[in-house]
């Protein structure tokens, strides 16, 4: 990949003079100037439609905005990633989850393997899995029937999961609960499995290491919370555990048979990794024959961002309006607000995926950045937003693009909700754009001491993403199309994507705090956690 800082391109200082000719403009002003506009700022992505009319741009920004995505080298990191090179060079490893979805017939080599066998091997094991799952033929120790599933996992390992089968509830079998415990603090876990019988209750333990503290704390926990159920059997962990993991080791000795291990590579990042094992709890969830479905979907929307032309590509379109806003415009948050029910976790999901991504401040280089680079991903789905944080949006001080997401169909078609669902949509997306002008205010007979606080001024840049409805297939493409806006940021930022150092310092400092807690170190901390540690025993005392 190219190492190149984008504020020294061109097209970057071309894009500064654009932003301060654009400051004079308004998005009804485009709008009258240009009837086709509407249009002409349409493009679709598989099953998906993006309005960006509604943008801060006209044909000379995006231009501006494709030739820096050239000079920074965006279509040759977009191919070396698609051909499985080691682009992940602090960590040294290829970036490849689009090899969880590609087609049986497909090959892929890497490092002189091709990887799609094993890809396939895996997800055929899976399949089996859940197939006997579901028939029965795979009982708990006491030969009951498996009707409850818990993931413990954390991060990539929730996340995804969490949120797919969420979103993707209409297509789950209802007869077999599935739930996710990935805080450390005990009552994610008491509350999880409160109405559960342990002995028809399947742990699915998903850790690359399986080394992670919250984890292995909960999987401990779980085990002597089967363990218990079972007088201390120590043989039914084989029938309530299974795991997906790199670290088989580690494996066996928690107690899972090494069959009962699902693997996978690490050239599969965490916040990647749902098209993994991972989404063992997932296929789980839908089945073998949706979940497939949905790695249709994210392998079509693989193929657009890499076959499409620059001008309608959707991955690198997105990317792009998000730079020309981060960095031109000054926005420091972007919201992401899904007008579906199911897709209630998506904005959570997305914030790892963008912020662990491109939260960094150290080029590829290595030197510290002079350009911001990603911004805070917040969200909440429609309507519930509109009542809590949407006078922000429309009258603050902040400029926050917006991605609008709906469906033409819903999956509960009850009187008529859904066209209010989608009105509302709709209506804030014009109200962000467009406002309300004075005269307007005015021409409504509003006293005149009320007409300022009743002015809006629009010029809120939104986007208006559409499918036909919210299915596995659809979910897929609407996951990939942002992994690759999140990619064609980081390369024009020039920065790594696919490592995330910045946790780790705090998991260092974590386990000498713990030492002390458990007097099992007298390691000195430093004076802020030294005052806070008095503090937090002697309030234990008083409790």
């Amino acid at each position: 990949m190219k190492k190149v800082d984008p504020i020294v391109q061109p097209a970057w200082k071309q894009l500064k003079e654009e932003v301060e000719r654009i400051r004079g403009r308004t998005l009804r002003g485009m709008f009258h100037e240009d009837p086709e506009r509407p249009a002409k700022y349409l493009l679709s992505a598989g099953d998906l439609l993006i309005d960006y009319s509604c943008n801060l741009i006209d044909d000379h920004v995006l231009a501006a905005l494709f030739r820096l995505a050239l000079d920074c080298g965006v279509p040759d990191a977009r191919d070396e990633m698609f051909r499985g090179h080691h682009i992940n060079e602090t960590e040294d490893r290829a970036v490849l989850h689009v090899a969880l979805r590609l087609p049986r017939e497909a090959s892929l080599v890497v490092d002189g393997r091709d990887v799609v066998p094993e890809v396939h091997r895996v997800l055929d094991r899976m399949e089996d899995f859940v197939r006997r799952v579901w028939s029965g033929g795979w009982k708990g120790y006491s030969g009951e029937r498996i009707r409850s599933v818990v993931n413990i996992g954390i991060g990539g390992s929730d996340l995804g999961p969490a949120m797919a089968v969420e979103a993707l509830k209409p297509f789950s079998r209802r007869d077999l609960t599935v739930r996710f415990v990935s805080n450390v603090d005990a009552t994610d876990f008491v509350e999880k499995t409160r109405d559960l019988d342990p002995r028809s209750t399947l742990f699915i333990i998903s850790s690359k290491t399986f080394t992670t503290q919250e984890t292995m704390t909960n999987a401990a926990t779980a085990r002597q919370w089967c363990l218990d159920a079972y007088g201390g059997d120590r043989r039914a962990v084989e029938r309530h555990f299974v795991a997906v993991s790199t670290n088989r080791e580690k494996v066996a000795e928690f107690g899972i048979h090494p069959e009962n291990t699902f693997e996978f590579w690490d050239w599969v990042g965490g916040r990647y990794s749902m098209c993994s094992a991972i989404g063992l709890s997932v296929m789980l969830a839908i089945g073998p024959d949706h979940f497939r479905q949905m790695l249709a979907g994210f392998h079509a929307m693989d193929n657009h961002f890499r076959t499409a032309p620059m001008e309608r590509n959707a991955p690198l379109l997105l990317g792009l309006l998000g730079i020309w806003y981060v960095n031109f415009w000054g926005a420091e948050t972007w919201a992401v607000i899904p007008y579906e029910q199911y897709l209630q976790r998506f904005p959570a999901y997305l914030q790892q995926l963008d912020m662990e991504s491109n939260g960094k401040s150290v080029s590829r280089s290595g030197r510290p950045v002079t350009w911001q680079t990603g911004p805070i991903l917040w969200g909440e789905p429609g309507t519930n937003g509109q009542h809590s944080f949407f006078q922000l949006l429309h009258q603050g001080t902040h400029l926050v693009p917006i991605d609008l997401i709906g469906f033409a169909r819903s999956h509960n078609e009850l009187g008529d909700h859904h066209q209010k669902l989608i009105a509302n949509m709709f209506a804030q997306a014009s109200a962000l754009a467009f406002g309300r002008t004075r005269e307007e205010v005015e021409a409504e007979g509003t006293p005149e001491r009320l007409v300022p606080f009743r002015v809006f001024n629009g010029n809120r840049p939104c986007n208006v993403i559409m499918a036909p409805q919210l299915t596995p297939s659809v979910l897929g493409q609407l996951i990939a199309l942002y992994e690759h806006k999140v990619f064609v940021q980081g390369v024009i930022w020039n920065i790594y994507s696919f490592d995330q150092w910045g946790v780790e310092l705090g998991k260092g400092i974590a386990g000498r705090i713990l030492g002390r807690l458990k007097g099992e170190s007298d390691e000195e901390l430093d004076p802020a956690a030294e005052h806070r540690l008095s503090l937090y025993r002697s309030l234990r005392e008083k409790g």
